[in-house]
């Protein structure tokens, strides 16, 4: 499973409290978020990947397509 940061409180005090309890292992620093670890990983890689794959003629077709949404009306 992939993991995460617990969500860091806003107030001074409370703050202060969870950095002092993550120092002494009071509290984990890291929550499952229940992704697999291996498909997050995957997924860091993003369009780079897919495009690499990809028929020069279909990343034209799709850069044509996306200049026409971004800039027809």
């Amino acid at each position: 499973m992939a993991t995460k940061r617990l969500p860091r409180p806003r107030d001074p005090a409370q703050l202060a409290k969870l950095i002092v309890d993550i120092a002494t292992g009071e509290v984990e620093d890291r929550i499952e978020d229940g992704r697999d670890s291996a498909a997050a990983s995957l997924g860091h890689r993003g369009g780079k990947a897919r495009a690499a794959k990809m028929a020069p003629e279909r990343r034209a077709e799709i850069a044509r397509k996306a200049a026409a949404k971004r800039w027809g009306k």
